[in-house]
């Protein structure tokens, strides 16, 4: 999921514009998500230099 679509500002002003997104939500919330299966290693990584280093390559 792209950062944009849930970091959007919304602006409501009236009230069919409301009561549209008070729709959407319900919607929403009505749906199933998938199950996701992480098959990568993940580690959780604190130290200050391997973090610099990670992000200089």
């Amino acid at each position: 999921m792209a950062t944009k679509s849930f970091l959007k500002d919304i602006v409501i002003k009236n009230r069919e514009s409301a009561n549209r997104f008070i729709n959407a939500l319900e919607k929403a919330e009505n749906k199933k998500s998938k199950d996701v299966r992480i098959d990568k290693k993940v580690e959780n990584i604190t130290d200050e230099e391997r973090i610099r280093k990670i992000f200089s390559e």
